[in-house]
């Protein structure tokens, strides 16, 4: 690859995660809201099992091969970035305020950073030393753990941070392996995440949604825009840039969460977590 086009596929990762900011910042209110009209596994299964559907529809539609990336990588990331993070977030959210929730996630670029420095041998440079630190600063400040409404939430929600960052360093492996379509890997990794959430919540049913003009916009959000679209775009961005450029550029996904908690669901920031959300 040229420098040109590595430039350009740089751009165009950068790109993706500006989209992903704003839709992935709203998403924890538009899941924090239907989780009022069903049960947090009820919701997950349907979300992505719908949302595998759409893929596998696309993947027919513009003619491309059904078959699978190789196998065991792509079940693994769909157990880690489907099944368990969305497990773990979706019940911490159900527990905790959404806008603090969706921060404590996001302790996901962290630890992408150090799997990534221990597994790919990306290293932090010149100023992306300080710009780590000052976004970790901010971090601690808006997480504010002693303050999260309750340890089993927060727990919940820094596990599936941790859990996304494990299924992220494996598309980067993937991707090192063999050149892999991003539609197919992402298609393919959330009908194998689907599978485990869909049997948890056959095997714990606890009653139908309530199938409300609310829920169904929350459900169409999560499934067409921040599984669909943004998973999509996700995984080009960490084809596009380094697994710890692409982990710190969400960053600014919980920043637009907890403006949006506090705008839609009352969530007000105090001054330490606006400070936080300023360093970030």
């Amino acid at each position: 690859m040229t420098d040109a086009h590595r430039n350009h596929a740089r751009d165009l990762g950068v790109l993706s995660l500006a989209v992903i900011a704003p839709i992935w910042g709203y998403s924890w209110i538009a899941i924090k809201v239907a989780l009022g009209y069903a049960s947090p596994f009820t919701f997950m299964a349907l979300a992505t099992g719908l949302c595998a559907v759409c893929f596998f529809a696309v993947l027919v539609a513009t003619k491309r091969p059904l078959r699978p990336p190789p196998l065991g990588l792509t079940v693994l990331i769909g157990l880690l970035q489907t099944s368990l993070f969305n497990t773990l977030a979706t019940v911490a959210l159900s527990v905790g305020g959404a806008g603090k929730v969706s921060v404590l996630a996001y302790t996901m670029p962290f630890w992408l950073l150090i799997l990534a420095w221990l597994f790919l041998g990306e290293r932090l440079r010149g100023l992306q030393w300080p710009a780590v630190g000052l976004a970790f600063v901010g971090l601690v400040l808006v997480v504010r753990p002693w303050d999260i409404g309750g340890a089993f939430s927060g727990v919940l929600a820094c596990t599936a941070g941790l859990a996304w960052a494990a299924g992220a360093l494996l598309i980067k492996l993937v991707q090192r392996k063999a050149d892999v379509d991003v539609l197919s890997l992402t298609a393919w990794q959330m009908a194998f995440g689907a599978i485990p959430l869909i049997t948890i919540a056959a095997l714990a049913q606890s009653g139908w949604p309530q199938w409300t003009s609310t829920f169904v916009a929350g459900l169409a959000y999560v499934v067409f825009l921040s599984s669909g679209l943004c998973w999509v775009l996700w995984t080009f961005a960490l084809r596009s840039l380094p697994a710890g450029a692409a982990g710190m550029g969400t960053l600014a996904v919980p920043v637009i969460g907890v403006t949006a908690a506090w705008i839609q669901l009352g969530e007000q920031p105090n001054a330490i977590e606006g400070a936080g959300m300023m360093l970030m």
